[in-house]
């Protein structure tokens, strides 16, 4: 029987002081006031795991509060127990970061995006396209699945980077990507099969489950 890896993905506690304005890679701290959705992710989420967030402090905050709320994990976060993955970081928008998300639209006319802030392929002036973020985050996926075969992985980490790992998993397209909802402290299970598994190597276990 071939091995499994069971990656976790969670994204990070909402982010309440950014004041309305696009964040992408800007390092701004979350919420994590939410005892009870913490403690119903300690719940879900394996007790015995590799932890791993990307660079930004709203996913390693995140993560040291589930394992607050009773999951064991590194201690302290950060700390040497978990492992830390840029190349996991949410999309740069670029110069699009600060400025409030009602204004986008208005700023950026024909380059808006129903569910997300641009088209797939349209980087904002000096920052990163979704395709180019999903290039980064597939490429770190793919080595992180070799380096812990069999293991399970829960991965604090970002919208965009979880609709990354959606599109590695299913072969979704791109803009069709951007269509799936990722809200915060949700859970996100994709599940690799090392000699693949009818016919594919990935199944979908859960996306975007609420943690309670």
């Amino acid at each position: 029987m071939s091995a499994v890896t069971r990656w976790w993905w969670v994204r990070h506690a909402p982010v309440t002081v950014n004041n309305g304005r696009c964040y992408g890679q800007t390092d701004l701290p979350c919420d994590t006031n939410d005892e009870q959705a913490f403690a119903a992710l300690a719940e879900l989420l394996p007790k015995e795991a590799v932890w791993i967030t990307s660079n930004l402090q709203r996913t390693y905050l995140t993560a040291a509060a589930i394992v607050r709320a009773g999951l064991p994990g590194p201690d302290p976060i950060p700390g040497p127990g978990l492992l830390m993955e840029p190349e996991l970081a949410e999309q740069n928008f670029g110069v699009w970061q600060g400025i409030k998300y009602t204004d986008l639209p208005h700023k950026q006319a024909a380059a808006y995006h129903r569910f997300w802030l641009a088209p797939a392929h349209v980087a904002p002036p000096g920052g990163e396209s979704f395709v180019e973020l999903t290039v980064r985050v597939t490429g770190a996926i793919r080595r992180l699945t070799v380096e812990f075969a069999g293991r399970d992985i829960i991965a604090v980490t970002h919208g965009g980077t979880i609709r990354a790992a959606l599109i590695e998993a299913m072969g979704l397209a791109p803009e069709t990507a951007l269509a799936v909802n990722v809200d915060n402290l949700s859970l996100t299970r994709l599940d690799h099969f090392a000699e693949g598994h009818a016919g594919h190597p990935w199944q979908v276990v859960a996306v975007n489950r609420p943690p309670r």
